[in-house]
Parts: structure tokens; C-alpha cells; sequence
């Protein structure tokens, strides 16, 4: 109840905003990480593989879309790069 309580006014406070296509694709790359921690460090991820689970389950955590990109360095001083600091 107490997640749902604060989620929702911070949804409905954002959900009308315009984004960018750069915004997006920042997006994306976080997504990206998320996944990479996933399925490279999650102690949980990585046992349900390696012990036979039902794979479908372990990986419907995960985004339906994501992005990579080598060595990724946002541009110095903007929002994205403060969120890395």
C-alpha cells in the first residue's frame, strides 16, 4: 500500500511531460545496465540459470527493450551525467 501511495502521485505529477529522443535513448542505456547487472552479478538471476530454471520466469524481470553502447559517457554537465556523479 505504502509504494503504491507515493507511486502514483509521482506518476500522474510526470506522466503528460514531453521527452526527447536523446532522453529516450539515455533510456534505453540505463535499461541496458539494468539488464547487464542482471544477468552478469544477480545471485538470483544467475542460479535460476545455471540450475535448470524455467528460463521465460527468470527473464520477464527484465525490459522489454533495452540499448548498449561501448564505453558510454554521457556530456559533461548535462542531467544524465549528474545522475552518474
Amino acid at each position: 500500500e505504502c509504494v503504491v501511495a507515493s507511486y502514483v502521485p509521482i506518476v500522474e505529477r510526470h506522466m503528460d511531460e514531453a521527452f526527447t529522443q536523446e532522453q529516450k535513448e539515455w533510456q534505453q542505456i540505463r535499461r541496458g545496465r539494468y539488464v547487464e547487472f542482471n544477468l552478469v552479478y544477480d545471485r538470483g538471476t544467475t542460479f535460476g540459470l545455471k540450475t535448470g530454471g524455467r528460463i521465460e520466469s527468470i527473464l520477464m524481470s527484465l525490459p522489454m527493450t533495452a540499448r548498449w553502447e561501448y564505453d558510454h559517457e554521457p556530456e559533461e554537465g548535462t542531467e544524465e551525467a549528474k545522475l552518474l556523479q
